[in-house]
């Protein structure tokens, strides 16, 4: 009798917890369970990111496709400038299935997402994909610039004034964090291009390219990721500058002060390893600001990108481009995100243990 008493009370072992759960005792068998979870925790949390992501998705779905149903004015007139007959107005909405229930036009939508590109213009007729596929790559182009430009001058300014705490130079970054917040990416990018291509003629105003050579893209770059990222590199100062000045005042970086640690090997090997899922988290929630904002730089400086081919959607009342646009801008709004998020998690060492 005893040795059953003690059979029932022993706590799992590393034996139980390797065994298979059905074969144990009620208590052992959640213990097993629960260790398990534990020891897969991280991994635990990225499928469940994963999995949130096709209702996330299905919901953004549903909500950019009534977006683009109460947009004001008829596609079909718009798209042929109003000179169209009764019978030619009733063919095209048929052809483009606008006479359907908003259920069947939501599911050919969505089918065509995967199917035929998105669907056609209702504009000139082509594939959403195909008119939307070179415009994006620019923006994307446009945007990796623009996180370059915030992450690297971001961080730095904050790491300086975090090293300043408390001095003039701290005091005076985040004064001029602060105007720069305020400021619009739509000014600040006319300034810009006032002052290095019109003043200083240094840098070109507007476009991609040469017109001559088709090159100088760096050239074009430069004004735009810099306007695009003014307001995500604030950010980012701000984030970095709380994370440095957490981390420099715990008591493991005073620890190793104490022991004589060289400042430099400090910031680059302690510091930043435990700022950086704070600034890839913040940059990752940023990139749907730059794509956003990219819509107004691209206006300015005249970049062909997706927001001036939105922009001509919704000017023409072209529907299929318009929802095709905003969901592909979503999606990878929300799939960077997602990586953003993985990233973090497996820098910080906290999940890692």
């Amino acid at each position: 009798m005893t040795t059953l008493i003690e059979a029932d009370d022993t706590v799992a072992t590393d034996d139980t917890v390797h065994a298979d759960p059905r074969t144990l005792p009620p208590a052992s068998r959640w213990e097993a369970v629960t260790s398990w979870a534990r020891r897969h925790a991280l991994a635990l949390r990225i499928l469940g990111r994963v999995l949130l992501l096709v209702p996330v998705l299905f919901v953004i779905s549903i909500l950019v496709f009534l977006l683009g149903k109460a947009s004001p004015g008829d596609p079909i007139k718009a798209s042929l400038h109003g000179v169209l007959s009764p019978d030619a107005i009733a063919d095209l909405q048929q052809a483009y299935g606008l006479d359907d229930g908003v259920v069947t036009q939501y599911l050919t939508w969505v089918s065509s997402l995967f199917t035929s590109g998105g669907g056609r213009s209702i504009l000139n007729g082509s594939r959403v994909f195909d008119t939307l596929g070179t415009a994006f790559a620019n923006t994307l182009v446009l945007t990796a610039a623009a996180v370059v430009v915030s992450l690297v001058f971001g961080v730095a300014i904050g790491t300086i004034a975090a090293l300043n705490h408390n001095r003039f130079v701290d005091r005076a970054i985040m004064l001029l964090v602060q105007v720069g917040s305020n400021l619009s990416v739509y000014w600040f990018g006319l300034i810009l291009i006032w002052l290095f291509a019109l003043q200083w003629k240094v840098l070109p105003a507007t476009g991609m390219r040469d017109t001559a050579d088709g090159g100088g893209l760096l050239s074009h770059l430069i004004l735009p990721a810099i306007s695009a990222a003014l307001i995500s590199m604030l950010i980012l100062a701000r984030f970095a500058r709380a994370g440095v000045i957490e981390s420099l005042e715990s008591d493991y970086i005073r620890t190793l002060r104490s022991q004589g640690l060289p400042r430099w090997r400090i910031l680059t090997k302690h510091v930043g390893r435990n700022v950086a899922p704070l600034i890839i988290t913040t940059t990752g929630l940023e990139i749907g600001t730059l794509l956003s904002g990219a819509v107004f730089v691209e206006f300015v400086f005249s970049w062909p990108g997706v927001g001036t081919d939105l922009m001509n959607a919704i000017s023409a009342h072209d529907y299929p481009v318009i929802q095709g646009g905003v969901m592909l801008v979503t999606v990878v709004f929300v799939v960077v995100n997602l990586v953003t998020d993985v990233i973090g998690d497996l820098l910080d060492p906290r999940l890692r243990s």
